[in-house]
C-alpha cells in the first residue's frame, strides 16, 4: 500500500472533520483511488493530471457549488474547501488544477449571460478543464491596462493578443481571458479549438512547485467570439476578476492546509518509529515541542479557512477572510514543511522522501494565486475603510 495512503488512513483520527463525515469518507476514498497513485509522477514529470481531474468531475467534486440546474450540487463552500484540502494532502498539483476550474465556473456563474451559462456550466460536471488567462508579460499582476485587445464585430467580438504564464494552460479546453475594449478591461470565454487560438511553452514555463504542467503562453490571433462570450458587463473585467479571486483564495488556503497536514503527518509517522539513543525520536521533548507548535498553527489556519468558507456562504467580508485565510495557511504550510524536514534529518532531504515536494509546493503558494504582499494590502484596505468610516469622528 502507498505510504501516503497508510499515513492518511490513521491521521484522520488526528484532525477534526469540518464537514459531514459521510461526505468526507466518500471523498477520501475517491482521492485514494484516483489521486494518490499518481501524485509522485505528476510532480516528477510536471504533467497536468487529466485523468484524476476527469475522475473527480464524474463524481461531482468539480461542480459542488454550482446550482443544481447546471449539474451542480448547491453545496456550501466548506465542502468545496474539504475537496481542495483532501486532494492537496495527496497532491497539491491536483489542488491547483481544481482551482482554475473553480475560478472559471465561478466567474461564469456570477456574471455571464444566461445563454452562455446554459451551454458552459453543465460541462463542468462532465470534466471541462479551464484556465484563468489574466497575466501578460508586460504587466504581471497589474491587470488594469492590457495589451490584449477586443474589438466589436458585426456579430460579436474579435480578440488579439498574448497571455503569459497560464496555470493549467497546457491541458485547458477553455480559457477565461481578460482583454481591453474601448470601454475598459473586459472578460471573455474562449475555447481552445477556436480558430486563431494557440499556445506554447515559454522560456520560464516550468516552476519548482505546484507542478501541474508547464505554464503556457496563450496566443490570440483574430479570434472571433459570439456576442454572449463577453462575460458580464463590458469594462467591468477587473472587478469581476478580483471578485472571483476572493472566492478562489479561500480554497487556496485549503490547499495549503492539505500540504501542511501531509508534511506534519509524514514527519509524525517517521518520528514515532525512528529509534535514536534507545528511544523514538518523538520521545525527545524538543521534538514534541516542534510538533506542538506545528499542530497549533495548522489548527488555527484550518479554523480560519473554514471561517472564510462561512463568509463566502453568507456573502459577508469575503475579501478580508479569504485574504487572511490564504495568507496564514500558506505561511503555516511553508513553516511546517521546513520543520518536518528538520525533524526527519537525513531522511527528510532524500529524494525518496516526500518532504521536498511539500516544501516546494508550500513556498510556491506563498506567491501563486495572490502573493502574501498583495494579500496584506487587501487586508489593510479593509482595515483602512473601517477606520475611516467607523472611527472618523472619534477623538484620541
Amino acid at each position: 500500500m502507498n505510504t501516503l495512503q497508510t499515513t492518511h488512513d490513521w491521521s484522520r483520527q488526528l484532525w477534526r472533520d469540518n464537514v459531514d463525515p459521510e461526505f468526507l469518507s466518500a471523498l477520501r476514498q475517491a482521492i485514494t483511488e484516483h489521486v494518490v497513485p499518481h501524485a509522485d509522477a505528476i510532480d516528477r514529470d510536471d504533467v497536468y493530471p487529466v485523468e484524476p481531474i476527469k475522475a473527480l468531475a464524474r463524481l461531482g467534486y468539480t461542480s459542488l457549488t454550482l446550482p443544481a440546474q447546471w449539474g451542480g450540487q448547491d453545496s456550501g463552500y466548506a465542502c468545496c474547501a474539504a475537496v481542495f484540502e483532501e486532494a492537496s494532502y495527496a497532491s497539491a498539483a491536483v489542488g491547483i488544477s481544481l482551482i482554475t476550474i473553480l475560478q472559471a465556473q465561478t466567474l461564469i456563474n456570477l456574471f455571464a449571460a444566461p445563454s452562455l451559462k446554459q451551454i458552459v456550466l453543465p460541462e463542468f460536471s462532465k470534466g471541462l478543464i479551464t484556465a484563468y488567462a489574466l497575466t501578460e508579460a508586460n504587466h504581471g499582476s497589474d491587470i488594469r491596462s492590457l495589451d490584449t485587445k477586443a474589438v466589436r464585430s458585426a456579430d460579436g467580438w474579435i480578440l488579439n493578443g498574448r497571455k503569459s504564464f497560464i496555470t493549467s494552460g497546457s491541458a485547458a479546453e477553455a480559457f477565461i481571458v481578460l482583454a481591453e475594449t474601448e470601454v475598459g478591461v473586459s472578460t471573455f470565454f474562449v475555447r481552445r479549438h477556436m480558430p486563431g487560438v494557440s499556445s506554447f511553452k515559454g522560456e520560464n514555463a516550468t516552476t519548482f512547485g505546484l507542478r501541474n504542467g508547464p505554464h503556457v503562453d496563450l496566443i490570440l490571433e483574430n479570434v472571433h467570439l459570439p456576442a454572449d462570450h463577453l462575460v458580464g458587463i463590458e469594462g467591468k473585467g477587473v472587478r469581476q476578476a478580483v471578485t472571483t479571486l476572493d472566492f478562489s483564495r479561500t480554497v487556496a488556503g485549503a490547499i495549503s492546509i492539505g500540504i501542511a497536514r501531509a508534511a506534519f503527518d509524514s514527519a509524525l509517522k517517521f518520528a514515532s518509529q525512528r529509534i535514536a539513543f534507545d528511544q523514538t525520536v518523538l520521545e525527545f521533548q524538543g521534538i514534541q515541542w516542534y510538533f506542538a507548535d506545528m499542530m497549533t498553527e495548522i489548527d488555527a489556519a484550518r479554523l480560519l479557512v473554514y471561517e472564510a468558507c462561512r463568509a463566502l456562504d453568507a456573502h459577508q467580508d469575503i475579501a478580508r477572510y479569504a485574504s487572511e485565510a490564504k495568507l496564514l495557511a500558506s505561511r503555516v504550510a511553508t513553516r511546517v514543511a521546513e520543520q518536518a524536514i528538520q525533524i526527519c534529518g537525513a531522511h527528510g532531504v532524500t529524494e525518496n522522501a516526500p518532504f521536498g515536494r511539500y516544501l516546494r509546493d508550500a513556498k510556491a503558494y506563498e506567491i501563486a494565486g495572490g502573493s502574501s504582499e498583495i494579500l496584506k494590502n487587501t487586508i489593510a484596505k479593509h482595515l483602512l475603510k473601517f477606520a475611516r468610516t467607523t472611527m472618523q469622528g472619534d477623538q484620541v
